[in-house]
């Protein structure tokens, strides 16, 4: 099963930017794409995880898995993030456990989501 790596293409990080002007959501994205995912894992740039006020923001989900939302990542937390992602993905759940969890993670955790699961009626 693929783990998602959400990354906000268009988040502002809180800075005011001409209209041009590269967002750090896509540089974040591009940073991320540029190191390569890790293995089960696909970076996917998204227009918006609406975390305006706490971007850049990234997001990991998976089938059957609890959804993570994470802001205030730099380019800088690039390689935390990936090695998030890659424990994220190793789980069955999503729950990695706390002291496994990159320090970022740990600090800048905006939501965690359930899992989705159709009830039995509107599957059929």
């Amino acid at each position: 099963m693929t783990t998602t790596l959400y990354v906000c293409t268009t988040c502002r990080a809180g800075e005011v930017l001409e209209e041009d002007a590269p967002r750090p959501g896509a540089l974040l994205h591009r940073a991320l794409s540029e190191k390569g995912a890790p293995e089960g894992v696909e970076i996917v740039g998204v227009k918006c995880l609406s975390a305006c006020s706490q971007g850049a923001a990234v997001a990991l989900s998976a089938p059957g898995k609890w959804t993570y939302v994470y802001g205030r990542m730099t380019l800088d937390d690039a390689p935390d993030i990936l090695a998030g992602a890659a424990a994220y993905a190793a789980t069955e759940d999503g729950l990695v456990p706390w002291r496994e969890r990159p320090v970022q993670f740990r600090k800048q955790s905006l939501a965690r989501v359930p899992p989705f699961s159709m009830p039995l009626e509107a599957a059929e």
